[in-house]
């Protein structure tokens, strides 16, 4: 009747929980991993597969002092060393989740003295029971025990083996994010090095410029003597150089500022940060390949580890849907027991041993084994449409760069035409006011728009240098 009771139960039991499972209505959804054949519309885009993104980092930039500072700083960054140490604390979490669906086994011993009281239970039934004389109970009692005990909760709907791989996607995926940490590493530095550069250029003009105006000053106060100005147009002439030795001091100030950006991505002290502002000019704006955006999977550090946490999240979704069929667990023990140590080695007759097994399933706190389901499909629903922002992100991100360096080429041309017609100018303007053909307020406007269009030009240099990173980075280069 007993063994007909426990059938029944275990029935029961199963029953309710894969009928309860039964009764959840979820919402599902398939991720969407289609994207467009090109990033552009032609047809010779779109079958190309050469990605510039396959370079690794010291192959990408030539330049001899960024390259040091970046391997500088993939060793000593900060924020990278924490990430370092989050992928040891993620890793030592997959030996943990491995532990739970294995045995364990532990040893135990010990030893204890146990003295009833005459009116108690146990000291009743002492007292009342025959006792072969000789044969009686020691008083107080000792109790000596050694032996090995094993418990096991056995895996039936693979709860702990995908708890086990939920922290490997977890784990693959905090890798994913340090990489594309070392991804943005590395296009910051190069970004405030080429800033650096661009500082280093523009205090290079404004000496220049200031060597001009302080001559054109000197020519002007001439004009004067021989009245051929008046006092206005040697003060006019004065305040444009003072505005440009002004404009010095706040290019140094900003060189001051870059550098210790640079420092301490590099994790050290403020100082000098060695560069050649000379091969700013020569700096060649590399070709990129973009190949195909399906290749933005693979390449893309933030798309693989929105991908892992996808899959750690489907995975959570299991393990939370597990939670309402019954465990099995085993558990069993043999060892040694006596009352007193001499006996302990008797065999067989100090000799215990255990084994039971449990049936356990969930009857009375489903609400929260329910809130628990929901929840977890409201994140593995969250980390799908995170999974498709990342890939709708990063092709957006490769088209306007593509198309920010087409347009900057374009731009910088004629810039560069525009500074050279300027740099004429002033030649020409100074001719002119020495023979009286021009007058002085030409010269100082040729002079402002020659400054501000070689720092557009300067600018726009920059700009060049850094859409080509940022178009690297974008397509998943720099981790590698």
């Amino acid at each position: 009747m007993l063994k007909k009771t426990k059938y029944i139960s275990i029935f029961l039991f199963a029953s309710l929980s894969l009928t309860s499972c039964k009764s959840l209505q979820l919402v599902k959804r398939e991720e969407n991993k289609t994207v467009p054949e090109g990033f552009t519309s032609t047809e010779q885009n779109s079958k190309d597969t050469l990605n510039s993104a396959s370079l690794k980092w010291k192959e990408f930039f030539t330049d001899a002092q960024l390259i040091n500072l970046i391997d500088t700083a993939l060793r000593n960054n900060q924020e990278l060393n924490i990430i370092l140490q989050e992928i040891e604390i993620s890793k030592y979490e997959i030996g943990a989740k491995k532990g739970e669906y294995l045995p364990t086994v532990s040893g135990y011993v010990g030893a204890g003295v146990d003295k009833v009281s005459r009116y108690t239970r146990d000291g009743a039934v002492e007292a009342t029971t025959d006792i072969i004389p000789g044969k009686e109970f020691p008083e107080p009692l000792q109790d000596y025990v050694v032996g090995v005990r094993a418990e096991w909760e056995v895996d039936i709907w693979k709860k702990l083996r995908n708890g086990k791989k939920a922290a490997v996607s977890r784990y693959l995926s905090s890798v994913s994010g340090k990489n594309f940490i070392v991804t943005h590493l590395v296009s910051e530095i190069a970004s405030e090095y080429y800033e650096l550069l661009a500082l280093d250029k523009q205090l290079i003009r404004v000496n220049q410029n200031i060597d001009l105006q302080t001559n054109a000053l000197r020519i002007v106060k001439q004009q004067k003597e021989s009245a051929k100005v008046t006092e206005l147009a040697v003060r006019r002439f004065e305040a444009q150089l003072y505005s440009t030795q002004s404009l010095r001091f706040e290019i140094e100030q900003s060189i001051v500022e870059t550098e210790n950006k640079i420092n301490f991505l590099v994790g050290r002290f403020p100082q000098p940060v060695l560069r050649n502002a000379s091969t700013f000019n020569d700096s060649i704006t590399r070709v990129i390949s973009d190949g195909l955006p399906s290749q933005l999977l693979d390449n893309r550090m933030d798309i693989k580890q929105a991908e892992l946490e996808l899959a750690s999240n489907k995975l959570d979704v299991k393990i939370a849907k597990a939670q309402f069929y019954p465990s099995l667990g085993l558990s069993a023990g043999i060892g040694l027991q006596a009352f007193d140590p001499t006996f302990i080695v008797k065999n067989p007759e100090s000799i215990l041993f255990s084994l039971a097994g449990d049936l356990v399933a969930p009857l009375i706190n489903r609400a929260g084994i329910k809130a628990q389901y929901y929840s977890a499909n409201a994140r593995q629903l969250q980390s799908i449409y995170e999974y498709e922002k990342t890939i709708l992100t990063a092709y957006i991100e490769v088209r306007n760069q593509l198309s920010k360096i087409e347009n900057l080429n374009k731009s910088y041309e004629f810039k560069a035409k525009e500074v050279d017609a300027l740099n004429e100018s002033i030649k020409i303007s100074n001719t002119l006011f020495k023979s009286a053909r021009a007058d002085y307020l030409e010269i100082l406007l040729t002079q402002e728009e020659t400054i501000d269009a070689q720092f557009e030009l300067i600018e726009i240099k920059k700009a060049q240098l850094n859409a080509m990173v940022n178009t690297y980075v974008a397509l998943g280069g720099g981790w590698n």
